[in-house]
């Protein structure tokens, strides 16, 4: 009789059982766990061993084999056969040697044949518990590599259990969590439920592949889509952007390749028919979907709706956006508690801010008379010029000073002195402004070393100094997103981009390689200033 490793239902446990048995236990436990069966019979193997081990001595280098197709168990220790025996557990002199393997020579490892052992409560139980961990083990493997490919498929698994606001969802052969801001606020998931749930990430983790899934994510609503509307399964329509609230509202924007079809109609359906079916899996969000445009003005307009709009103005620098409503459309453009203005902006990766014609009517009042007043103490000269030169689209003292006189004279009124006067003035006053930056610049202790610096302004040294930048090492220090970017960079005023800033950081550390010898080649060179090294200004 063969010791082995036999299954129920509900685990495995160690017992005696005959050959034919022990294959049809890892048939059994492979179909039921969906794994390869000579992991089961590797683990039964193992757990043999660790029986083996407990019943001869944990010192002993004890094997186990069981034949895949036979059932055969062969149980035996291995003995490496040296000239004086260190290890009598492990090791054999070669006289003893011969007598368990005929030419037995020094250096060799011989097999030394067991009798099948009997499995008492203690080692049946540790034999269970190798069975048991090895399965799961392979179980786990099998459920990673099964789902790690899966990421943004939708799936359908019943509701197994709540715990701590997370749904926890039975999905056949694993199990997937949708955690509580993955799920559609106010929405019950109860136990039995039937569920459809989007794929959100697969993560290999200690206790095992932890499945992740999600109703709130713009991604479930694309793949819906996908199974309500044909063409877009097909690829004649694009879902182009989501935005979602989820459980309230969200927005869509749809775009045809095919010139015959209607995105926002093939999407909308019969009597509303495609997009019901969507909303009635997502507990009756409202969806408002909207023609996609690459041009972002009109894409904004749309995504508006249903407020209607009278003004665009974009801000490339800032990647804001500003729209002017009728003063009786600010409410619906807002949309109660911010979300149509939220949800636009989600949808088109832009800051959007909402005013009405009067307040818009009063900043432009606002700017036409900050200008004019600068412009008046500027260049000294009186209301009416510097209204005039506003009207005509001059903002800074730099449009005036380095524009083409001839654009300057060609403003009604003006003629060729008074536009080279006021070039000339203009020119003045910004010598006058770099002046008071520069004094103010050697208060604050900014090293003319960091002013030598190409790329930098006497304003922008002002700015540095102020931020406690004094040296080219504390620039050196910097990142460029310290520098220059848009919501908190040191410089973000002067309009920047990241290559300015990478150069302007690199330059300023290029005093740290001059100590480098003239044969460390190319690296020395740049710092000695012979070569332009990637991103630094020469």
């Amino acid at each position: 009789m063969a010791q082995a490793a036999t299954a129920t239902k509900t685990g495995v446990a160690a017992v005696t059982a005959n050959r034919a048995e022990l294959i049809a236990i890892a048939d059994a436990v492979a179909r039921e766990k969906s794994i390869d069966r000579m992991i089961v019979i590797e683990a039964m193997e193992e757990s043999i061993q660790k029986a083996a081990r407990a019943r001869y001595g944990a010192e002993n280098d004890i094997r186990a084999k069981i034949d895949a197709k036979t059932g055969d168990l062969r149980l035996w220790r291995v003995l490496e056969v040296v000239e004086a025996p260190e290890d009598f557990f492990k090791q054999i002199n070669e006289v003893d040697a011969q007598k368990l393997q005929a030419g037995a020579a020094l250096g060799d490892f011989i097999v030394d044949p067991l009798p099948p052992i009997e499995f008492g409560r203690i080692a049946a139980q540790a034999a269970k518990q190798v069975i048991v961990q090895k399965v799961r083990d392979a179980e786990r493997d099998r459920q990673f590599e099964e789902y790690k490919d899966r990421q943004g498929e939708i799936i359908t698994g019943v509701v197994k259990r709540a715990e701590f606001g997370h749904v926890v969802v039975d999905l056949g052969k694993a199990e997937g969590v949708i955690r509580r801001d993955q799920q559609i606020p106010r929405e019950v998931l109860r136990v039995g439920d039937r569920v459809r749930t989007l794929i959100l990430s697969v993560r290999r983790e200690i206790r095992g592949p932890q499945i992740f899934l999600s109703r709130a994510a713009g991604e479930f609503m694309k793949k819906l889509f996908a199974q309500e509307v044909p063409e877009i399964y097909d690829g004649i329509i694009e879902i182009k952007a989501v935005a979602r609230d989820p459980g309230s509202r969200a927005k869509i924007g749809v775009i045809s390749r095919d010139s015959s079809i209607d995105p926002v109609g093939a999407c909308v359906g019969m009597k509303g028919s495609r997009v019901q079916a969507v909303v009635q899996e997502l507990q009756g969000e409202k969806i408002d979907i909207i023609p996609w445009s690459p041009d972002t003005a009109t894409f904004v307009v749309n995504a508006l709706q249903p407020a209607e709009v009278a003004k665009v103005v974009l801000d490339d620098t800032d990647n804001r956006i500003d729209v002017v409503v009728p003063d009786d459309q600010l409410s619906l453009a807002i949309g109660r508690r911010g979300q149509n203005v939220r949800l636009a902006s989600q949808l088109t990766g832009r800051q959007i801010d909402i005013m009405t014609e009067a307040d818009e009517s009063e900043r432009r009042q606002k700017e036409f008379v900050e200008k004019s007043e600068m412009f008046q103490t500027e260049l000294d000269v009186d209301e009416t010029l510097a209204q005039l030169l506003v009207a005509e689209g001059f903002s800074e003292l730099e449009e005036v000073a380095y524009v083409d006189v001839a654009e300057l004279a060609a403003i009604e009124g003006f003629d060729d002195d008074l536009a080279s006067e006021l070039q000339q003035r203009a020119q003045d006053a910004l010598d006058r402004k770099e002046a008071a930056a520069r004094e103010e610049r050697t208060e604050l202790g900014v090293d003319d070393a960091l002013a030598g610096l190409g790329g930098l302004t006497e304003a922008m040294l002002v700015v540095l100094g102020k931020a406690g930048i004094k040296t080219l090492d504390d620039l050196g220090d910097l990142a460029s997103d310290e520098l220059v970017a848009k919501r908190d960079g040191i410089l973000r005023t002067f309009g920047l981009s990241e290559d300015d800033g990478n150069r302007i950081i690199m330059a300023a550390r290029a005093h740290w390689f001059e100590g480098e010898a003239a044969e460390d080649g190319p690296a020395a060179d740049a710092a000695n200033g012979k070569v332009a090294p990637a991103n630094v200004p020469e």
